[in-house]
Order: C-alpha cells, then sequence, then structure tokens
C-alpha cells in the first residue's frame, strides 16, 4: 500500500493470526521499531490500544509511526532471527535494548578436517564448516552436541588427526563409550565419515531416524525399570525436538541469493522478493505486473528477472525460484556476466530452501488479496460515492465534476481554482488558475462569474476549433465539459453559475456545497432545494475532499504568487506594458477599473502608448482566452 494512503485503524484489522515480524515507520519513511510476534494481530494492535499499558519510550514512538509493514513467517523462532538480522541491519532507534545476534548460538561442523567434530559456536565464519542455525536455546544446542557425539561416537577433542594417531592415550570419553576412538585409530576414516554424514542428514532435517532411537531405547529403559536413563533419553528428546525446530530463515553456506515468488490473480501479479545476504534474510520487498492473465509461470517469472536485474547494481550467486523460467540457461549467461562469476537459477524441490520459496509465495499471496481489499475500499470512495451522489440528486451518469473556488486578499489581488475530479478521483493535469482581470474589490460573486466565462467561453471556441479542423476527437481540459459543477456555497453561488451557462446556452447541472455556521459541509444545493446528506456516507466524503481540494489549490496559487512578489499589479502579466507604461495608464486613468472600460482610442492617447501597446491591454481585459 502507497504510504500517503495508510489508515493505521483499516491496516490493523486486517492483520493475520501468524506469526512474523512487524516493522514500524514514521512519516518520513525511517525504521522507527523491528519486533517478532507469535500472532501478528495482537501484538500489533496492542501498540494502538490505550488500555495497553506502555513505557514511557514506548509511548514516544507510538506518536512517531505513520505506518507499518510486515512479514509473515512459519515459527515464531523463524521470526525471532528475522528480526534480529532486520534490526542488526536496520539499526532501529527504539530496538537499542534488543539482544545482539551473538546471544543466538550456531552448530558448527568442521567438515574440512579429516575426522570432523561437532562444535558450539556463537557466530559463522568462512571457515569450510558447515553451519546450522541460529537456534534460541543455547542448552538445547549443546545437549544435541552431546547427542550426536554419544550416538555416533565423534571426537570432542582438538589433536590434529591423522598426524597424532596414536600419539597420546585415548580419554575419558573413548572409555566411557561416548568416543570411537578415533585418535587411536580404532574407527576407520571412511566409517568415521558415514557418521558424520549421518550427523549432517539430522541437521539437515532428518530427524525421524534418531527421534526413533530414542524413543526405543526410552522406551526399553522404561520396561527394563531403569527409570533415570529413561529420564535422560526423555529430556535428550525434548532436546533433539527443540532444534529440530530450527528456523529456515538463515542458511549455513553464508552466501547471497534471492528468493522469488509470485501471486497470480486474473490479470494482476504480485513479485515477492526475499533478499539473503551473508545467509540472513535482511530484507523484502514486492513488485506489481500486469497484464499477466495469458503467461505462464515461467513467462512471468522471465519477465520480472529481467526487468528487475537489468535495473539493480547488485546480482545474488543464486536466484530461488518456484518453477523454471523460460529460457533459464540464457537468463543464467546473462546474470553471470552481469555479476562477472556464476550465477545459478534454480527451483529447490525439498528442505529449508523449498520451504524458504514456499514462505515467499505465502507473503505475495497475502500482499496481493490486501490489493483486492484495497481495490474495493477505492472503489467505494470513488466510483461508490459518485454513484451515491448521482443517486441522491437524480443525475446519472455522473464521470466528470468541476468545482471552483475564489480567493483574495485585497481587489484585484483575487484569484480562482477549478478543480476537476473524475470517476471521484483528482485529475490534476486539468486543474487551473484564473487570475481576476475585471473585478475591482474582493466581490466573490463577480470573480466567479468572470472565472466561470472564460472558462466555458474558452471551451466552446476550442471546440469549433477543432471541429474546424477535423480534430473533434482532440480534447482538452476546457473542451471536455463536466457532467455536472460543484459550487462552495448555496444559492447565490448556483446561481451565477446558473447565469454564465444561461448565457452561453449551456446545459449543465449545478449543484451548491452548503457549509454551517462552522464552515462545515452541511448538505447539497439542488433544483432550489437543500438536500441533506449522511455525514458518514462515502459521497458525503467525496464532496468535503472536492471543497478542500478547490480551496487548497486557490490558496496555495495566491500564496506561490505572494512569495513571489508577482501580485502587485493586474497590469504586469500584460505583455508589452513595462514599469514606465503601467505608471503612465494609473497616473492618466486612475484605477484599474477605469483602465478596464477604456476603449483601445482613449488606451492609445495615454502618455507612453502606441497602437501595438493600446492593443495589448484592450485585449487581456476583453480576451476570454486563458493564460
Amino acid at each position: 500500500m502507497e504510504k500517503q494512503d495508510f489508515d493505521i485503524q483499516e491496516e490493523l484489522k486486517k492483520l493475520p493470526l501468524k506469526p512474523g515480524v512487524y516493522i514500524m515507520h514514521d512519516a518520513e519513511d525511517a525504521i522507527l521499531y523491528v519486533g517478532k510476534a507469535v500472532l501478528l494481530k495482537n501484538r500489533v494492535r496492542s501498540y494502538f490500544r490505550a488500555s495497553t499499558k506502555k513505557t514511557a519510550k514506548i509511548q514516544e514512538m507510538v506518536k512517531r509511526i505513520d505506518h507499518f509493514e510486515y512479514i509473515v513467517t512459519d515459527s515464531e523462532l523463524e521470526a525471532l532471527v528475522l528480526e534480529c538480522n532486520l534490526i542488526k541491519e536496520h539499526r532501529p532507534k527504539y530496538n537499542t535494548m534488543l539482544k545482539d545476534d551473538k546471544a543466538y548460538p550456531y552448530i558448527k561442523v568442521t567438515v574440512n578436517e579429516a575426522y570432523p567434530r561437532i562444535l558450539f559456536a556463537r557466530d559463522m565464519k568462512k571457515d569450510k564448516s558447515k553451519y546450522f542455525g541460529p537456534y534460541t536455546s543455547a542448552g538445547s544446542v549443546k545437549d544435541t552436541i552431546d547427542l550426536m557425539n554419544k550416538i555416533y561416537g565423534l571426537r570432542t577433542c582438538s589433536r590434529v588427526l591423522p598426524r597424532d594417531i596414536g600419539k597420546d592415550r585415548a580419554c575419558l570419553n573413548y572409555h566411557i563409550k561416548k568416543c570411537s576412538g578415533a585418535c587411536q585409530g580404532y574407527v576407520t576414516q571412511e566409517e568415521y565419515r558415514k557418521r558424520v554424514n549421518s550427523v549432517l542428514d539430522f541437521l539437515n532435517g532428518n530427524y525421524a531416524p534418531v527421534i526413533q532411537e530414542l524413543e526405543e531405547k526410552m522406551q526399553e529403559a522404561s520396561e527394563n525399570m531403569e527409570f533415570e536413563e529413561a529420564i535422560q533419553y526423555r529430556e535428550l528428546l525434548g532436546s533433539v525436538r527443540a532444534v529440530a525446530q530450527k528456523q529456515k530463515i538463515t542458511n549455513s553456506d553464508g552466501e547471497d541469493k534471492d528468493i522469488i515468488a509470485y501471486a497470480v490473480e486474473k490479470d494482476d501479479c504480485v513479485v515477492q522478493v526475499f533478499f539473503v545476504r551473508d545467509g540472513k534474510l535482511i530484507g523484502r520487498e514486492h513488485f506489481y505486473m500486469t497484464g499477466v492473465s495469458e503467461n505462464t509461470g515461467g513467462q512471468i517469472l522471465e519477465s520480472f528477472v529481467k526487468q528487475f536485474y537489468a535495473g539493480t547494481p547488485f546480482i545474488p550467486k543464486e536466484l530461488m525460484l518456484p518453477e523454471e523460467l523460460d529460457g533459464s540457461q540464457v537468463i543464467e549467461e546473462w546474470l553471470t556476466k552481469k555479476r562477472g562469476n556464476k550465477v545459478t537459477v534454480r527451483v529447490p524441490k525439498k528442505g529449508m530452501k523449498e520451504k524458504l520459496v514456499e514462505l515467499a509465495e505465502k507473503n505475495a499471496r497475502m500482499v496481493l488479496n490486501q490489493d483486492k481489499e484495497k481495490i474495493k475500499r477505492e472503489e467505494a470512495r470513488t466510483l461508490g460515492a459518485v454513484n451515491e451522489i448521482a443517486e441522491l440528486l437524480g443525475i446519472p451518469g455522473i464521470v466528470r465534476m468541476e468545482a471552483y473556488d475564489i480567493s483574495n486578499i485585497s481587489g484585484f489581488e483575487s484569484v480562482g481554482s477549478m478543480v476537476v475530479y473524475e470517476k471521484g478521483k483528482p485529475r490534476r493535469s486539468d486543474y487551473r488558475k484564473f487570475k481576476i482581470r475585471t473585478v475591482t474589490g474582493p466581490d466573490d460573486y463577480a470573480s466567479m462569474e468572470e472565472v466561470l466565462t472564460r472558462r466555458f467561453t474558452h471551451g466552446i471556441e476550442e471546440k469549433q476549433e477543432r471541429e474546424g479542423r477535423n480534430l473533434a476527437q482532440e480534447y482538452g481540459s476546457f473542451t471536455r465539459f463536466p457532467d455536472i459543477i460543484m459550487m462552495d456555497g448555496g444559492r447565490g453561488q448556483v446561481n451565477i453559475a446558473r447565469k454564465v451557462l444561461d448565457r452561453l446556452h449551456l446545459s449543465i447541472p449545478v449543484c451548491g456545497m452548503v457549509k454551517d455556521e462552522n464552515h462545515r459541509t452541511r448538505g447539497l444545493f439542488y433544483n432550489n432545494e437543500e438536500i441533506p446528506i449522511h455525514r458518514n456516507s462515502e459521497g458525503f466524503k467525496l464532496i468535503t475532499r472536492i471543497q478542500d481540494e478547490a480551496h487548497r489549490f486557490a490558496i496555495e496559487y495566491h500564496r506561490s504568487l505572494r512569495s513571489k512578489g508577482q501580485v502587485k499589479s493586474i497590469l504586469d502579466d500584460i505583455e508589452g506594458i513595462g514599469p514606465a507604461r503601467r505608471k503612465a495608464l494609473m497616473k492618466h486613468f486612475g484605477s484599474i477599473e477605469r483602465i478596464r472600460d477604456a476603449s483601445i482610442e482613449e488606451l492609445r492617447e495615454a502618455p507612453n502608448m502606441n497602437e501595438r501597446a493600446a492593443q495589448s491591454v484592450y485585449g487581456f481585459f476583453h480576451t476570454d482566452m486563458i493564460k
């Protein structure tokens, strides 16, 4: 969702009852806070609930929240690790008290050694070892290492093998049957490697054989009434199951990769990309694609990959996708050339990588579903609102609405604004500004009459010109007339508009937006009667937006003129009339009104004036062309 359209209360209603990470942003889009949740809906809503007790720091943070986003995960454990990664990457102001990721340990297997060991590690290094984790429980990690060593008889010593085989006596672990005696040569390197491979298989997610073996040993000890041993197996079994929940968010290879998935509905598509750097998911982004209804998944992915990586400076070592690209080999060659070394595009079929792709797809689907809801809300507040107004007034087929406003400080410094809404949305390219030329003093009715006369006269002339040149199909902002005119006021403003339209022989409905004594919209004035409108309706909200926009546009124009020092004299805008002639005209005629009413002959007789200058002044006040 675009930031300017973000409604916190509406977004809170859509939060899922799933684990994940939430990210709070301020109005400048800076990240204020990153947190994890077992249930996103409950956790995020608690920040905005008055009854929830909050620390002073959190209260301060909540005041600054402009919008939030979230990433759904499969478990709280994944959310915890992702939270840590994002905090380390973005260092949000209100996360300073959270623990560093050093609190989460890894299991390290020294596969680069001839007789590998399983070790407890606090960080990942590029030392050719295999890393698993991070995990949330250091105790469970230690128990698992002890368990693996006990089951498979792996060594824990730091001897250099095979160089030091037989140099010293076997340690206590061998004598208590926790080590196979590799330091004495009691197990071959090939057999030892098989045991290590079984450990790697377990750490990669194949827990069933070990869990089954522990359950059998626990049952056997219990049947033999060896209850202390049975309790030990039960506790080890609990530790294994805790580790078996290890998260998928961090990979042990420490490489850079992008995980890409998509979700499609009819002609629309959302592509979700997870960015993994140094083995950690540090962020995600989603992208919209349209016109995909007749494309296969491979075609959608190929189109996205080509467009996205053509414009991004960083190419990861690996792309992980849910299905094969059309032209995968060519894409790999292209990415490899851009990166400078090998890039692999793969479709994981099992294990952690496949689940990461599934997680990306799940988030893409969620974004797409949210967009559907956003589109429904947008239709309600735009087309739905227009239809409400049309039904209320009995005017079918309203598409284009025009509203006008006058802003002035004094006299000829008045300006007018025209704003245009089509299908309930502002069409800013058709907005127009007017400097009032013919009205002296703050006369809003007369100023409005001038604005409307100029607007529709110009439109009529432009239509006639285009029809004469066979350009009738080309429409500018003035040739396209509105289906309804919305006047900022009641009977008086409506009558002014009707007067102008009758004079120009135009038949356009005119509606007044009536305000109460507090200058708030109260109802609509149409066909000489005031029609009430419910304040909570979408039609009422649209009318309020149109009024505010017309007023804002007029005020903004006036301020811009004042800031530039341009609101001095209306004569400043007449081509060919410089300071000397302006001074002479004012001295000769005495007022702007008398200059406006003068004929060409009278203007020519003024000091410093000639035929061309007189024509320019007369044309400025008597021509309906809008500059």
